[in-house]
């Protein structure tokens, strides 16, 4: 049996690949996690030209710095969300900060406005990002209870599981979830929280 704490094989390849300068290596890793990268930086930067454009910085900062990625810290997958959500964030700072300068407030109460957005929008970028990386079942519970508002009951009959498993697999995916807030949370992408 491999070791729990042992990156998947295909993270170490790619990172290999990437530092050998395999532009087709690129293009795997786009196909891969562009839907990743493009929504949580949608979720912070709500704004599609802001968006496109991090999505092309975070995509250039992967090619021309794959050494940065260490396997032995988690897999490929959160170090692309943390580098999203850093890259998105910044964005959101510059753009925020000039916007806040044209128009002459830049008072303490404007700063202050402008944490507290940078703080909402990286707890939704990790509640999405924690929604993606659950595993199938619990999201599929979910989805059933939030978008459908199905209870237990409907959403057992509906998966075609005990109510116990779906009483289970709702209280595991309210679990997770209910970590988006706190940047410490197991499974959380490191450094993936207000700070940039």
């Amino acid at each position: 049996m491999a070791k729990r704490d042992a990156p998947p094989r295909w993270d170490r390849r790619m990172q290999q690949r990437l530092a050998r300068g395999e532009a087709a290596a690129l293009g795997e890793l786009y196909d891969r996690f562009a839907s990743l990268v493009h929504g949580l930086a949608h979720r912070v930067l709500e704004d599609e030209r802001a968006t496109d454009g991090v999505t092309r910085e975070v995509f250039a900062h992967l090619w021309e710095h794959p050494d940065a990625y260490d396997p032995g810290q988690g897999p490929l997958r959160t170090w692309v969300a943390t580098v999203t959500h850093r890259l998105a964030v910044q964005r959101l700072r510059a753009t925020e900060t000039a916007a806040l300068a044209e128009t002459g407030h830049g008072s303490a109460e404007a700063t202050e406005e402008l944490e507290r957005r940078v703080r909402h929008a990286s707890v939704a970028a990790r509640a999405d990002y924690i929604v993606q990386a659950m595993p199938a079942p619990l999201r599929a519970a979910l989805e059933l209870a939030y978008f459908q508002r199905r209870d237990y009951r409907q959403t057992a009959a509906d998966l075609g599981v005990t109510e116990d498993e779906a009483r289970r697999r709702l209280r595991l995916g309210l679990q997770l979830l209910s970590t988006a807030h706190d940047t410490a949370a197991p499974g959380a992408p490191p450094g993936y929280g207000g700070a940039a």
